[in-house]
């Protein structure tokens, strides 16, 4: 069977039982994302390197212990560790960061861009950018909650339980961000493009 097309339990069981592969597998299959949250929050490539590195060494030390719960998904998993690492992190050195592109290292570079002319690309670049910046300028935690829905892919249970406050509070934090964003679009003249 191709290592490729197991499912993550298989992976894991695969992995405990002496396949180095099927770790591999499932590290480059959720490394982009977890790599990139943990990048948009602490907005320090060295940085987020080492908190990225960390959360394996949990995930390695949490499988090889047996405490994994195959009920709940990998990715979310892997995802709440990185958020707990980041704010430990913030915590010890006490400051907050923004989200911003940076020269070396964008969100969208992971996003695949299939079969697009040079034209669509680069609206794509500018509203993206435009976007990014938009997101920027929320307050702390409709940033926050904005990272983890549509970055991190987290559910607004998930959200709320990493967060420590109501889903009607996480809730609430995105729909203010979307007024937010959409109020700051306006007044910017950013427009969505449609492809």
């Amino acid at each position: 069977m191709n290592v490729q097309s197991l499912s993550e339990k298989d992976l894991i069981n695969g992995y405990l039982k002496g396949n180095e592969k099927a770790f591999e597998v499932l590290l480059t299959r959720h490394k982009n994302k977890i790599y990139t949250s943990i990048y948009l929050f602490v907005k320090d490539h060295d940085l987020a390197k080492d908190i990225f590195q960390e959360v394996f060494i949990k995930i390695i030390d949490t499988l090889r212990r047996g405490k994994y719960n195959h009920e709940g998904k990998f990715l979310q998993w892997a995802m709440r560790i990185s958020y707990n690492l980041c704010v430990d992190y913030f915590r010890r050195s006490k400051r907050r960061t923004k989200v911003s592109p940076s020269e070396t290292f964008d969100i969208f570079d992971v996003l695949e861009v299939k079969d697009d002319n040079m034209e669509t690309t680069i609206i794509k670049d500018q509203t993206y950018t435009a976007i990014r910046n938009l997101v920027d300028q929320l307050p702390p935690e409709q940033r926050e909650v904005v990272i983890l829905r549509h970055y991190a892919d987290m559910s607004f249970k998930e959200i709320a339980a990493l967060t420590r406050v109501s889903i009607n509070t996480a809730l609430g934090r995105m729909r203010y961000a979307l007024i937010n964003i959409r109020k700051s679009m306006e007044e910017s003249g950013v427009k969505l493009h449609s492809y």
